[in-house]
């Protein structure tokens, strides 16, 4: 191995050592300070690398890879404010639980506190945010070049062991580039000779991811046998085998299962203990006036629904029951009773064999008719209107995605209308979203970065305001290699909040919180070459989809709706 000076072999080190650990995607801003990472990384024939011009948008592109990857991307910018713009993202990755790796390039440190320019603090820049973090010094023959590999072993360990975002800073004097530098670089690397003559990380990690004990079985199973009237709650679930698992513990049960839409159990799953619409159904003083809880056994991360939330406060069940596989708290309402910090998958297959099977639950057969009847009810409602309505679409979408394909679901309504209004006799596909800080911010990045990850094809759900905030991300749905089918629902400003108390301050409502705006995307679509739709009515929708669907072209789809006939269709639907 041949190096001009003491930063080219580290940074080769660097991307070196990440490659073998098992990092293949590298997402990268330019600039001056991290051509040293830079230069080695365009040398490394293995990894595959993105470019993009707005850290802000890269950085979430990277966490919607590694979301469906499920490792680290690898995220690499220079010094200054670019740093700065990988906060959202970070923070984003860290409530969602998402190993991340974040190189930062740095000014050395008698340029730090000097008034250089592109010099700012970064030590510590993402806070509490991070599950470990680095200052490397400049790189500096005195300083063993193990330490180097170890370092990186370390940061990759710590971002899959924890499942979490970790920072590691680069500091680098000139020069950055390939400018030759008379150190002994041959001597230097000889501590080196076995890794360099192997295709294995410096240090090998024996990771136990079911290594925290959960408490006694048999005292968990006699806990669940005491529940008399018991609600199972599904939040995001691992893959397909976890959630099969969850439908075999619930037929053993008896109980019925509240599946939130990242859960992989709303849609394309048909199982006799779903209740599907339980939002919906949760509207109804009818049904909550039969249902009565004394427990819950709720798998996987939070709900999107706060009506859930709002409903089981009321109940007050005596035992509540919570399992993931992280030890930060989940339990925004303070009701968890017994917390167990495992994945579903370790505690099912831990407990299942202890519990008898039970007649289904009275709360299931009420719980059960109701869903059907829902499920009736929103269809014909749906079907019968001729506008080309928000919860019409999040319909048409759950009906036609085709099997195994992405959705990503924005914010705000996308999101709340796909949990509400989808037909779970369609597909089974792939769902997620940002709904870790549930931000407004970089959900075009993070849908591409999704598609990317799974490559798959991905059909994102977006409102027009997340839209704005992220058209710079459209440049990158042109060299992806997979379609992103973007179906923006444009109602003209924030349409959720005319379904909150804030809607009936009149005076400052529509500046404030409606924020209205003229723009369509049609401009932007031809900008940025992706091909753009803007059906009128139902049936032309589901005719620009699927020729979307089948061009495999990244697409654009821009339905335009009115936010008062919006609040006023979602109110008649809440009375069927």
């Amino acid at each position: 191995m041949n190096f001009a000076n003491i930063n080219h072999l580290w940074g080769t080190l660097i991307i070196e050592e990440l490659s073998r650990l098992g990092a293949d995607y590298f997402c990268v801003a330019s600039g001056s300070r991290s051509s040293p990472l830079v230069i080695a990384l365009s040398q490394n024939r293995r990894v595959k690398s993105f470019v993009h011009f707005d850290e802000r948008g890269l950085a979430f592109h990277a966490m919607g890879y590694s979301a469906a990857a499920k490792k680290p991307a690898v995220l690499i910018c220079t010094s200054g404010t670019a740093a700065a713009n990988f906060f959202p993202a970070v923070i984003e990755a860290s409530k969602k639980k998402l190993p991340l790796i974040v190189i930062t390039a740095d000014r050395p440190p008698e340029l730090r506190q000097t008034g250089a320019v592109q010099t700012i603090d970064q030590v510590g820049l993402f806070g509490k945010y991070v599950q470990w973090a680095a200052d490397m010094p400049c790189p500096d023959t005195k300083i063993n070049p193990q330490f180097v590999l170890t370092t990186i072993d370390q940061a990759w360990y710590q971002a899959v062991r924890n499942h979490g975002v970790v920072h590691i800073n680069c500091m680098f004097r000139q020069p950055l580039s390939l400018v030759k530098t008379s150190e002994d670089l041959k001597t230097y690397i000889k501590p080196l000779n076995r890794w360099n003559q192997s295709q294995k990380p410096y240090t090998d990690y024996v990771t136990g991811f079911e290594s925290v004990a959960i408490p006694p079985r048999k005292m968990i199973a006699e806990r669940l046998k005491a529940i008399k009237n018991g609600l199972i709650v599904i939040g995001k679930l691992a893959n397909a085998d976890e959630a099969n698992l969850v439908l075999r513990l619930a037929e053993k049960l008896g109980w019925p299962v509240f599946p939130d839409v990242s859960s992989g159990l709303r849609l394309g799953q048909s199982h006799p203990n779903l209740i599907h619409y339980f939002d919906h159904l949760l509207l109804s003083d009818k049904i909550l006036n039969k249902l009565s809880f004394d427990g819950v056994l709720h798998l996987g991360g939070r709900m999107t629904s706060q009506r859930y939330y709002d409903f089981i406060q009321k109940q007050s069940p005596s035992e509540y029951i919570m399992v993931l596989d992280h030890s930060l708290r989940n339990d925004p309402n303070h009701q968890v009773s017994l917390r167990i910090e495992a994945s579903v998958t370790h505690f099912i297959q831990t407990v299942i064999g202890l519990i008898k099977p039970r007649k289904s639950s009275a709360a299931l057969k009420v719980l059960s008719r109701a869903n059907k009847n829902a499920d009736r009810s929103i269809e014909t409602f749906l079907a019968e209107d001729e506008r080309l309505s928000e919860p019409r679409v999040a319909r048409l979408v759950s009906q036609l995605i085709p099997e195994a394909q992405g959705l990503f679901l924005s914010n705000s309504m996308p999101i709340r209308d796909m949990c509400n209004y989808a037909d779970f006799k369609g597909k089974v596909v792939s769902v997620n979203g940002n709904r870790g800080a549930s931000g407004i911010d970089g959900l075009i990045a993070s849908a591409a970065g999704y598609a990317r990850g799974l490559n798959k094809p991905v059909t994102l759900m977006i409102g027009d305001l997340a839209a704005l905030h992220d058209l710079n991300s459209l440049s990158m749905l042109h060299d992806l290699p997979v379609p992103l089918i973007t179906v923006l629902l444009n109602n003209g400003g924030g349409g959720i909040f005319s379904f909150l108390p804030i809607a009936e301050f009149k005076e400052g409502f529509e500046k404030f919180w409606g924020t209205p705006h003229p723009y369509t995307l049609a401009a932007a679509a031809s900008m940025f070459e992706v091909n753009y739709s803007q059906p009128i009515c139902p049936k032309h929708f589901k005719k620009v989809y699927i020729q979307a669907l089948k061009a495999q072209t990244s697409t654009i789809i821009e339905v335009i709706t009115n936010r008062q006939e919006n609040l006023k269709i979602h109110r008649l639907l809440g009375n069927i």
